[in-house]
């Protein structure tokens, strides 16, 4: 069972995410919050495998939860429900360290995958998503120099890449390419170097930047 807290001020989108997700058979709703700062308080008792996570919040927003959390090292993986208003702070959001993102208007089918991928070590942009964070890339930054001018990606770097794209775990992309899982972290560390970031998101988003796929 994936373990899920779910995090937003209005008490009718939670309780109806609880509803859903318990169709789930996968999924377990343990714990919720109707603010941040219940969130930072509750998270690391309870440990959750998935952090379900709203953005515009009361007390602490969504992007100071994910900062709290990360700064005790308590973060769990963190999937943001969004409506995407505010390209400043879904950027400020990668930076925080959320792994996955969607509209609110997912269907229960995409919501139940997003959090299977993002549990299980993935990274997920939707689509709609990834266009609006792009125009506002070039303020990500490099947090360490990349190659200048960058070494193109080899073909297996690049297939590791449109794994990572899909949201697809190390142990999957391992198992997919039929190689071992430590192979992949290689071809992970390598891709992150010559990019010049510092996670798989950033790794994704730079790669739409650069037009790499």
């Amino acid at each position: 069972m994936i373990r899920v807290f779910v995090v937003d001020d209005q008490n009718l989108v939670r309780e109806g995410l609880k509803g859903l997700l318990a169709l789930v058979d996968d999924v377990e709703v343990i714990g919720e919050a109707a603010d941040g700062q219940e969130a930072v308080d509750a998270v690391p008792e309870v440990a959750p495998d998935l952090l379900l996570l709203d953005l515009r919040m009361p007390i602490l927003d969504g992007v100071e939860v994910l900062r709290q959390l990360g700064a005790r090292q308590v973060l769990p993986p963190t999937l943001v429900l969004t409506t995407f208003d505010d390209d400043t702070l879904l950027l400020e959001t990668i930076r925080a360290g959320a792994k996955g993102f969607l509209l609110k208007d997912v269907s229960l089918d995409q919501l139940a995958e997003a959090i299977r991928v993002v549990a299980g070590g993935g990274t997920l942009i939707q689509p709609a998503i990834t266009e609006r964070i792009l125009r506002g890339a070039g303020n990500l930054g490099n947090d360490f120099p990349s190659l200048e001018p960058p070494d193109p990606l080899t073909e297996r770097e690049t297939q590791v890449l449109r794994f990572l794209a899909g949201g697809f775990s190390n142990r999957e992309i391992a198992d997919s390419l039929r190689v071992s899982e430590g192979t992949v972290k290689n071809h992970i560390s390598s891709i992150l170097s010559k990019l010049g970031v510092r996670d798989r998101t950033r790794a994704v988003l730079k790669a739409l930047e650069l037009a790499i796929f």
